[in-house]
């Protein structure tokens, strides 16, 4: 996967911002991360973590500064003014900017990379929106601290990058009850399974969480990090197989 080129997957809503949402092609790292592992908590070496989240930064924004957060699945968002040490990143999940020269950057590993700008107000926001933060209301935050910076809701586009897929989201009972709790609605985003468990739509249910909450336009790129192994890492099928490790993917956007 070394000698292979930096798989970058893009948005047409997004089209004129500086983004990508990056898969495991083009890395430098080996065994069970092979690729592009950007992970610091995947078990990788630290110099090939390193040269990967470089060569991400360079297949997006060449020459910009990465900032990134300590990830919790949580629904807390951060504003970025500058990039913090590695050892100082604060814990949340989402980032937003109005600072040229910045990449905002969320890593994943089934969760669901979601890409945000307001082009017009010079704003743009990233978030990791795991089944937890997402239940939680990461996005809205996002949007929220975009409009502190003088975004408006009503410009905001959103891409919902690579994610495990409803297909291969098995979840039990009590996972699908916890949404239900929140909103009887939420019923639409679960489809049966095998008996006492069902398939849940992450995508769908993120997208829906964004136009509810006023956006201009969603776009979902329909990439199930479950199920092709030779572009993207994937938490569920890494446990499935019980393998020691798993690596993660970057999303990245940022301003000229």
């Amino acid at each position: 996967m070394a000698d292979a080129p930096v798989d970058v997957f893009r948005s047409a809503l997004l089209d004129g911002v500086a983004h990508g949402f990056l898969g495991r092609r083009g890395g430098v790292s080996t065994g069970v991360v092979a690729g592009l592992n950007v992970g610091l908590g995947a078990g990788d070496d630290d110099g090939a973590v390193a040269e990967n989240r470089a060569r991400a930064v360079a297949a997006v924004r060449p020459g910009a500064r990465l900032a990134t957060v300590y990830q919790v699945h949580s629904p807390d968002c951060v504003t970025v003014v500058e990039p913090w040490p590695d050892a100082a990143r604060p814990h949340a999940d989402a980032l937003v900017t109005d600072r040229p020269g910045l990449l905002l950057g969320v890593v994943t590993a089934d969760c669901a990379p979601v890409l945000l700008a307001d082009p017009a107000a010079g704003v743009v926001g990233a978030a990791h929106a795991g089944w937890k933060g997402a239940l939680g209301g990461v996005t809205d935050a996002a949007i929220a601290a975009m409009e502190a910076l003088g975004a408006r809701r009503g410009r905001i586009v959103a891409a919902v990058g690579p994610c495990i897929a409803q297909p291969s989201y098995e979840v039990d009972t009590a996972f699908a009850a916890r949404f239900a709790a929140a909103d009887p609605a939420n019923a639409r985003f679960f489809r049966p399974g095998k008996p006492g468990h069902a398939q849940f739509d992450l995508e769908g249910y993120v997208a829906a969480r964004l136009e509810a909450a006023g956006v201009a336009a969603v776009d979902r790129l329909a990439l199930d990090t479950c199920a092709d192994e030779a572009r993207f890492y994937s938490y569920r099928r890494a446990s499935l197989r019980a393998e020691p490790s798993y690596g993660r993917q970057i999303s990245l956007i940022g301003l000229p």
